[in-house]
């Protein structure tokens, strides 16, 4: 039976050991970025939050609008107002989804 403590196996040992420290390292310093942003974490939730409800609140109302008019102005079986809503709200659901995508990306 081979022995598992020859000069193979130390090389093996030390890169896992460089692993588990460069981890061990970066998860250190994740907490220190974590506790010395701590206040800016609530205040940056609120403003995406904020961030994320009008723009989906913007395009809903203005889809709303437009379909209002299409409807006073070309009336038909169809109603305009909710067409246009539906159209306005997934566009407003694409735009927070791409906010918070790029905000999430930059951490």
């Amino acid at each position: 039976m081979a022995d598992k403590t020859g000069p193979e196996s130390k090389p093996k040992y030390r890169r896992h050991e460089e692993r588990v420290r460069s981890r061990v390292i970066h998860q250190e310093e994740r907490k220190s970025e974590g506790r010395a942003s701590k206040g800016r974490e609530v205040w940056f939730g609120l403003g995406m939050f904020g961030l994320v409800g009008w723009s989906v609140a913007i395009p809903s109302v203005a889809g709303i609008a437009v379909g209002v008019w299409l409807d006073m102005t070309y009336p038909g079986r169809i109603s305009w107002t909710l067409t246009c809503l539906v159209a306005g709200v997934a566009l407003g659901c694409l735009n927070a989804w791409y906010w918070v995508k790029r905000e999430s990306e930059k951490k």
